[in-house]
């Protein structure tokens, strides 16, 4: 009876402490993930600054266009993950969601209905990619004001020329201040 209970406490520690780790663990590539997505945030928001006062929206376009897929690429061969941007009305094709993306995002626009800061929004989980375990970390893109040059309803003749030519099968329009205009992704092998 007592070697039962012995048996029994140790493996309920053991639970305790196994889940434990799994949580400090899910934390650690939380904040991890949360810092590699301030750094192409950063850089991109840096980039698109100097545009903008070189040439206004018409030359931030192409940053997006040109710019932040080469600093995606640099922090993804950096952390060894994939890191990109993702939305439910792309501008670009080769950004547009997969299934597990989609229905985060769209638990993103829910959740912002709901009163949550679009500033804070973000979601991880441990899934499968490709039949191989991955943990998986979102982080919303508020609109920012500036954003509308390029992300309103109705913009700029010039600008709307410029995203034309590049993006002939644009949806990113129709923003408001404050709206989910998509998301940071990042997929982490395990």
């Amino acid at each position: 009876m007592k070697k039962t209970a012995i048996i029994l406490g140790m493996s309920a520690l053991l639970a305790t402490s196994a889940s434990y780790a799994d949580d400090h663990n899910n934390d650690q590539m939380v904040n991890e993930s949360r810092a590699a997505i301030k750094q192409f945030g950063g850089q991109l928001k840096g980039e698109l600054q100097k545009a903008m006062k070189a040439g206004g929206p018409v030359n931030a376009i192409k940053v997006c266009n040109e710019v932040a897929p080469g600093i995606a690429a640099r922090i993804s061969e950096e952390k060894g993950w994939d890191v990109a941007r993702t939305s439910l009305k792309t501008r670009n094709a080769g950004n547009a969601p997969d299934a597990w993306e989609t229905k985060v995002l769209t638990s993103f626009d829910e959740r912002k209905a709901a009163g949550e800061d679009p500033m804070k929004i973000d979601y991880s989980e441990i899934t499968e990619v490709d039949g191989k375990k991955a943990f998986r970390y979102m982080k919303a893109i508020p609109t920012a004001k500036v954003c509308l040059n390029c992300h309103a309803a109705e913009i700029d003749a010039q600008v709307e020329a410029k995203i034309n030519e590049l993006y002939p099968q644009d949806k990113a329009r129709g923003y408001k201040e404050g709206d989910i205009r998509g998301a940071f992704t990042i997929i982490r092998p395990m």
